[in-house]
C-alpha cells in the first residue's frame, strides 16, 4: 500500500538512516529546516520529512521540542569550533580561525541555523538559557587560544571584541558572500593580534606572508 501525506498526496520515499548515525542525520535535518525557514518551520513532521523517516522516529530520539533545539544548537557549536579552527592549540597567529571562510562557504546551513536562535532568544526569553550557555564554548575558545598567542592571558573584553569581529564576518559572509572579503579582514585581525604580542615570542609568526597583510610585527621595524 502506497504511504500518503497529510494532503493525500503520495509521500516521499524515505531515506535509509544507519543505525548510529541516525540521530546526528536527524540534527542535521533539524538544522536545514530552520536554516530555510526559521525556528516556527522547526515540528517533528518537517525534520522527518527532510530526513526522510517516520515522524515516530524524530520523538523517540529527542521526546520534545526543545530537546530538539537544544541539542541542534550544541551539535551546531562542536562543528564550527572544528571547523573554523578558532582554537588549534598551536599558539600560531598565522593559524587562528583559518577556517572560517571555507567554514561559511560549505556548510551556510550550520551558521544559518545559529543565527535564526540567537533573534528567536530575543523573542522566546526561555531560549536564551541555552543560546547564552552554549555560545559561552565559543568565547572559552576563543579566549583559550588567544591566551596561547599573547604575552598574557587574555580578559574577557578582548575576548569578546575578537569573537564580535569573527561573529560579524561570519554573519556578513552568509549573507554577501565574497569569501575574499573575510580573508583580507582575518588577515588584518591577525596583524593586530601581532601587534598586540608585543614580546615577539609567537614562534613561526615572523616569516609568515600567506595572511597576505604584509604588516611588519613591532620586533621587526
Amino acid at each position: 500500500m502506497t504511504e500518503t501525506d497529510e494532503t493525500g498526496r503520495p509521500a516521499k520515499p524515505r531515506k535509509q538512516v544507519s543505525y548510529g548515525t541516525g540521530r546526528l542525520a536527524l540534527l542535521d535535518a533539524a538544522i536545514r529546516v530552520v536554516a530555510r525557514g526559521g525556528l516556527r518551520k522547526l515540528t517533528y513532521r518537517a525534520v522527518a520529512e527532510e530526513a526522510g523517516v517516520t515522524h515516530g522516529l524524530v520523538v523517540h530520539h529527542f521526546g520534545s521540542r526543545d530537546a530538539l533545539i537544544e541539542e541542534a544548537l550544541a551539535h551546531t557549536v562542536r562543528t564550527s569550533l572544528n571547523i573554523s579552527a578558532l582554537e588549534t592549540g598551536s599558539g600560531r597567529v598565522a593559524d587562528f580561525s583559518a577556517g572560517i571562510s571555507d567554514m561559511v562557504t560549505d556548510d551556510p546551513d550550520t551558521q544559518a541555523f545559529q543565527y535564526e536562535l540567537l533573534l528567536e532568544a530575543r523573542r522566546r526569553p526561555e531560549l536564551l538559557g541555552q543560546v547564552r550557555g552554549l555560545y559561552d564554548e565559543y568565547f572559552d575558545a576563543t579566549r583559550r587560544e588567544l591566551s596561547r598567542i599573547l604575552p598574557e592571558d587574555a580578559d574577557e573584553g578582548l575576548t569578546r571584541l575578537v569573537f564580535a569581529a569573527l561573529d560579524g564576518l561570519v554573519l556578513h559572509q552568509l549573507v554577501f558572500g565574497e569569501p575574499g572579503v573575510t580573508e583580507a579582514a582575518l588577515a588584518r585581525l591577525r596583524t593586530l593580534l601581532r601587534l598586540l604580542d608585543a614580546d615577539g615570542d609567537g614562534e613561526g609568526d615572523v616569516g609568515d606572508a600567506g595572511d597576505g597583510d604584509g604588516a611588519a610585527r613591532p620586533d621587526q621595524a
